[in-house]
């Protein structure tokens, strides 16, 4: 895909992202698609607040999501894993149980850049992207491969704060704005 290129005249602002691994059976010695997250995410300049491995169980993961939305030590939660269409894939019922809005167009540009790399198998993942709380929330497929397109050609670009002619960081202070009293 081509990018408009950052503005240079900003400052890069770090942000506070939370990884979560959806999991019946992989350990953090086994998580490789939660590694290649927190690789690309340290080295992009941001800040791993917070990591873990759950079942799943929507419940559970759906209850995590929420603690970390209300945390103001996080700011962006990115999961991977149960994005699929078995019955345990429940990471996507999960994140709208916790959304107050719906990102539509991340699952379309996943689709989009998945489509360049695995052709129409890319109409199996369910990827999703939404706020609540004033967190970002962005649920990927499990595979290495998935969190690594997701994160080079769309999450690396909109969690900077130079990239225009805009990105998620620069309306970071407007996303909770209908909670406030006027």
């Amino acid at each position: 895909m081509s990018h408009i290129p950052a503005d240079n005249k900003r400052d890069f602002i770090p942000t506070r992202i939370a990884v979560l691994t959806v999991s019946d059976s992989r350990s953090m010695d086994e998580d490789r698609s939660g590694d290649t997250l927190v690789k690309r995410l340290e080295d992009a300049g941001h800040l791993l607040a917070d990591r873990k491995i759950i079942r799943d169980e929507r419940g559970e993961i759906a209850d995590q999501l929420r603690a970390w939305s209300l945390d103001p030590e996080i700011d962006v939660v990115i999961s991977t894993g149960g994005t699929g269409l078995t019955g345990r894939d429940v990471s996507v019922e999960a994140h709208r149980d916790v959304y107050e809005k719906e990102i539509e167009a991340f699952g379309t540009v996943f689709t989009i850049v998945s489509m360049k790399k695995i052709g129409t198998s890319a109409v199996q993942s369910r990827a999703t992207g939404g706020v609540a709380n004033g967190t970002y929330f962005f649920a990927l497929p499990g595979s290495p491969g998935a969190c690594k397109d997701a994160w080079d050609e769309i999450l690396v670009h909109q969690l900077d704060y130079r990239h225009h002619p805009c990105n998620f960081v620069e309306i970071f202070p407007r996303l909770d704005e209908h909670k406030r009293r006027k």
